[in-house]
This record gives C-alpha cells, structure tokens and sequence, in this order.
C-alpha cells in the first residue's frame, strides 16, 4: 500500500509555526511511514512483547512465540494464542504479567473488544483509545503509536511520550521538560497534523 504524502501538513507546520519551520528546515521532509502490514491483533501482541526489552531480546521472544504457536515465519492468531499452553508462552521467554496481556489481547480481539480495522476506520480517535486500553497491559501510549503508526491518523499528541517533551524542549527552548498542559498548548497551532509534530519533535530530540 502506498505511503502518505506529507507535504500538506510539513507546509501547514512551517506556515503556522516559526519555531517549527526552523527545526524542519535542520530535519528535512517527514519520512513517517504507515506499517500498513500487519493486523491489527498481531500489532498490538508485538507492542506488548516489547515492552520494557531491548529490540534485539524482544525480537528474539517474539519470533519463538510465533514458533510454538503459528509455526516459525507464519504470525499467529488470537486462537492460536489462546491454545498455546502456558508452559510453551513461558518457555519462549514471555513474563507471567505477559503471558496474561497476550491471552487478555486474543480473548478481547475474539470478542471484538479490540475492533477490527474496518471496524476501527469508522472510529474517532478517542473511541479506539477507550476500546483498546481495556486489554491488560495495554495503555494510553500503546493505542497513540497504533493510531500513528499503524493507522495512520494525522492529529494525535501522545503527552506521555519522553521523546515528543524532549523534542519540544529543544525546539521551543524549554528550560525543562513541558507538562501535558504546556504540550497540549504548544502543539494547537499543529492541528490538524499533530502526529506529524510528534514525529518532528522525535527527531529533534535526538539533534546533538
């Protein structure tokens, strides 16, 4: 699937923000990609694996979760999560708090706690958030990067994310990290196309 064009929104963000114009000018065109790929259930289960590990472990217990339920290279479905025994999700390196999200996740997306991305499409922003964060170990931020990242939605602010405050202390000369409130009031000028402020300020908060 095709990826967006962003130049609408970098043109929005330099026209609304002078602050903003300049740190796009050091970064250059937003390269956000859509992970178009993978389900919506199979998105969720890798966030939850990788929480709290570095990449290469996280990658590493993921791949034997996928080879004592799907089979090695084929990724599995909410049954087949749930079928898995809990010695064999153990055994691939899941935590027991883990072990719980994942069975938590499959039964919910069966369930259609977790909607199906058809169904998601017709959602507002803040519906999904509310559906999805029922699931254990699932919340606010995890839903804010399957919005941005896996759906594609151009106006969301994840205000619990270290590397959006960072970003904005260096571009808007903060002394200290922002609060939510300080975020929220910064980033008005954005709107419509916050998810792409958000991905400015990651790259700014990694400028030496």
């Amino acid at each position: 699937m095709k990826q967006p064009d962003w130049t609408e929104a970098v043109e929005h963000l330099k026209q609304a923000d002078p602050k903003m114009a300049a740190i796009i000018e050091r970064i250059g065109a937003c390269k956000l990609e859509i992970r178009h790929t993978h389900s919506i259930f199979y998105t969720l289960l890798r966030s939850i694996v990788y929480q709290q590990l570095a990449g290469k472990a996280a990658a590493a217990i993921l791949k034997r979760v996928e080879a004592v339920t799907a089979g090695d290279g084929v990724l599995p479905t909410p049954e087949q999560i749930l079928a898995a025994p809990d010695s064999a999700l153990r055994g691939a390196g899941l935590s027991q708090n883990k072990l719980l999200a994942v069975r938590d996740l499959s039964a919910k997306t069966l369930d259609g706690t977790v909607p199906e991305l058809r169904v998601i499409n017709r959602m507002t922003d803040d519906e999904i958030i509310e559906h999805i964060s029922q699931v254990r170990g699932i919340g606010r931020w995890t839903v804010e990067m399957l919005l941005i990242f896996r759906i594609g939605r151009p106006d969301v602010l994840p205000l619990d994310d270290l590397g959006v405050r960072k970003g904005m202390q260096v571009t808007y000369n903060m002394r200290k990290l922002p609060d939510k409130k300080r975020m929220v009031k910064t980033a008005a000028r954005w709107r419509p196309w916050r998810s792409i402020g958000s991905w400015y300020m990651w790259r700014a908060s990694e400028l030496k």
